[in-house]
């Protein structure tokens, strides 16, 4: 049987245009589905935009135009930033969307009976988060992640009981059922249900809301808490509420659900989200993959910010593979890393042009040269010690490093062997031997290369399966180190 795996990445606001933060986690998404697409599973990828803030209601007014028309620029520039990140998502969920809607509805009608109930609530709720805080959760008296003062709310709510799920929740991370990774992050997660849970607010005032929402099942006067309604997301997008043929092929038990979020969002995706699956009967999600904060100049980089990095103009100037390679190898996949155009080209030259683009123009010329003819490319070459491994703890990075031990090696060989000399001396057929083995590890690096840069992987593939090979352009070019 073959098996099932549904890969989803968080759902970003919609507030502002998309910086190059949100790439990181695109990427890493991608790579984990690219990776189970290449061994074969059955697999489906899923991003979005979670389009019912009350911060996307603010910035709609500033600019002086609806909500509507706001969320709709908006969502259509994050699903153009997936497009240019070469993205293999099959399915863009919009929050927004009618069948959306249907789906949190149907969930909250499925909440277990007596886990909801209403009450007053005084509460610090910074607008940036979408979340509520407590004082001692505060840096003097300011939001951990906006710096921002949080206003005091006082309001009726519909509550959720979180508190009833503490001890499953710790059985549930103690048993491993719901793998977080790293390690250090499940420890963070169970230090805070240890502490005692507190219920949660799950709806918020239509009227503070700005009329924007998903409204709660039979009191208009309420919307569904933004991050509740988001969280659905996850099985919405799989025809939740309408169509539950796709739903049920990756949501069962039997299908590998991972999750890839940012770590300031775990608390929502480790606790409530797994406490509101238990009160539903429906099965929960297996693995978090949680990564840091990307960086500029050592701050983290967010909409309310800004930031100087436009992606689109990154992609464009050095290309997909670039910035997918930057962020995969040039970062941390679980700490924060800092973004840098300097840095980025420093590993372009180094392991892009002078590495693998190096290797490939070497390869192929002397291919050509030594009239080398068409390549065996019938079988299925074997992974690189630990690439499995590596990718198995997501750590995209020592995959990659796996890979350019090989490239390294190869130019390494080449540099030894110099066939330039035979070929010099009309000494073709010598070169038979060593060119079937550099043909045949290069095309093991492009193979297992997909994952993680597509298109080069691709144009590698095309040149070793050339019939006969020849010389090309230059993979990837050098560029200047000029800021």
């Amino acid at each position: 049987m073959t098996m099932s795996v549904y890969v989803t990445t968080s759902i970003p606001y919609v507030n502002a245009r998309p910086h190059v933060g949100h790439a990181l986690e695109l990427i890493q998404a991608d790579v984990i589905a690219r990776y189970h697409r290449l061994l074969s599973h059955s697999t489906r990828l899923q991003t979005g935009t979670d389009e019912n803030a009350f911060k996307n209601v603010l910035s709609a007014r500033a600019e002086n135009i609806s909500t509507q028309e706001l969320v709709d620029r908006n969502s259509l520039l994050f699903q153009e930033l997936a497009v240019a990140l070469d993205i293999s998502h099959d399915s863009f969920i919009r929050t927004t969307s009618d069948q959306h809607k249907r789906a949190v509805q149907r969930f909250w009608h499925r909440l277990k009976k007596g886990d909801i109930y209403v009450k007053r609530y005084r509460g610090l709720y910074c607008t940036g988060c979408e979340d509520f805080y407590l004082e001692r959760d505060l840096v003097g008296g300011r939001c951990p992640d906006h710096g921002t003062q949080p206003a005091e709310v006082h309001e009726d709510n519909y509550f959720f009981r979180l508190s009833d799920y503490g001890d499953r929740l710790i059985e549930l991370l103690g048993s491993s059922k719901l793998r977080i990774v790293p390690e250090t992050r499940k420890n963070e997660v169970l230090s805070f249900v240890s502490r005692g849970l507190q219920d949660i607010s799950i709806s918020r005032p239509r009227e503070r809301s700005g009329g924007w929402g998903i409204p709660v099942p039979g009191d208009p006067s309420q919307v569904v808490y933004v991050w509740i309604d988001a969280l659905i997301n996850y099985v919405s997008g799989l025809g939740y509420g309408d169509d539950d043929s796709v739903w049920r092929d990756y949501w069962g038990a039997d299908t590998l659900k991972v999750h890839v979020i940012g770590k300031n969002v775990w608390k929502f995706h480790a606790v409530y989200w797994p406490a509101l699956l238990m009160s539903t009967g429906l099965t929960l999600p297996d693995e978090l993959v949680v990564h840091g904060f990307l960086t500029e100049n050592g701050e983290k980089i967010s909409k309310s910010k800004g930031s100087a990095i436009d992606p689109f103009a990154t992609i464009k100037d050095y290309g997909t593979d670039a910035v997918r390679y930057y962020l995969l190898r040039g970062t941390s996949p679980f700490g924060d890393g800092d973004f840098s155009i300097p840095g980025l080209k420093r590993l372009y030259n180094s392991d892009l042009a002078n590495g693998l683009g190096n290797l490939v123009s070497r390869v192929a010329t002397l291919a050509d040269r030594a009239k080398y003819g068409k390549h065996d490319c019938s079988t299925i070459p074997s992974a690189p010690d630990g690439y499995h491994e590596s990718l198995g703890r997501y750590e995209f990075d020592n995959a990659l490093k796996a890979l350019w031990a090989i490239v390294t090696h190869l130019n390494q060989d080449i540099d030894r062997k110099r066939p330039w000399e035979a070929l010099r001396k009309s000494n073709a057929p010598q070169m038979k031997a060593p060119l079937t083995e550099w043909l045949g590890e290069l095309r093991r690096v492009a193979c297992w290369l997909a994952p993680f840069l597509p298109a080069a992987s691709a144009a590698i593939l095309g040149v070793v399966s050339g019939d006969p090979i020849t010389a090309r352009p230059p993979l990837f070019p050098k560029v200047g180190l000029g800021t």
